[in-house]
């Protein structure tokens, strides 16, 4: 083999390995980019991950008090039909040993009154807004509308 053969022989082989670094490098080099592009997207999933747990947690915290609210209104609730009941006892037995009383609770309210309590059955807002605006007016005593 000629000198000359060995030569082109070695730059080849220098050239071979030198394409072989340097694809290496390329390969080396795209891992490093894939590799800052996951650790930015782990690190975008744990802050929202956390903002995530905040809002779980403020989330239960209201839950927490919605509850609380609810069995206090419960036993505001409860409270309040024992005193009606109450009330409703204390009605009746006055009535039994009152004539008066009882003679009057018997009585018919007045037409005006009862005209506050008459309500057609009525079926969704609508209805009840075209009721309401279609009633006669009530005025007070002193305040009687012009004919």
């Amino acid at each position: 083999m000629s000198i000359f053969r060995q030569a082109l022989l070695g730059i080849a082989l220098l050239a071979a390995q030198g394409l072989l670094i340097w694809s290496q490098e390329l390969r080396i080099s795209g891992a490093n980019k894939d590799t800052r592009l996951a650790e930015q997207d782990a690190s975008r999933a744990r802050e929202q991950a956390e903002r995530n747990l905040a809002n779980a947690n403020a989330l239960r915290d209201s839950l927490q008090q919605e509850r609380k609210a609810q069995t206090t209104l419960r036993a505001q609730h409860d409270q309040l039909r024992q005193g009606l009941a109450k009330r409703e006892l204390t009605i009746e037995a006055l009535k039994r040993e009152n004539v008066d009383l009882r003679n009057w609770a018997a009585q018919l309210l007045p037409d005006a009154a009862r005209r506050l309590r008459e309500r057609p059955a009525l079926t969704g807002a609508d209805a009840y807004r075209q009721w309401l605006s279609g009633r006669g007016a009530v005025y007070a005593a002193g305040d009687q509308p012009a004919q």
